[in-house]
């Protein structure tokens, strides 16, 4: 599965900046992939994962803006589409694992 954070936050006073960069910090520190420059994404092994990562963001919301959060399977989120652009990412995101002996 995957958490999808989407936030809109204001950053017009020094505490609105603030805001930002904690909650920020937290989804970076927290496993979470920057998509684009608003739009988080972590990969979560099931709904029990998922819900605790909810209470995460729950806790750690920031006080104004808004913040969206949606939860697809993985199925869902490889049938995206990129219809513009190229992805780079220097970050090995997959499920796969490998052992090495």
């Amino acid at each position: 599965m995957r958490i999808l954070v989407m936030f809109d936050m204001p950053t017009l006073t020094l505490q609105d900046k603030k805001e930002y960069r904690l909650f920020r910090k937290y989804l970076i520190s927290h496993g979470y992939l920057r998509m684009q420059r608003s739009i988080y994404v972590k990969l979560v092994l099931n709904q029990t994962n998922a819900a605790a990562a909810m209470k995460g963001l729950e806790k750690h919301k920031p006080n104004t803006g808004i913040v969206q959060v949606l939860t697809i399977t993985e199925k869902q989120f490889s049938r995206m589409e990129l219809l513009v652009g190229s992805v780079t990412s220097e970050v090995v995101d997959t499920t796969e694992r490998m052992i090495i002996l």
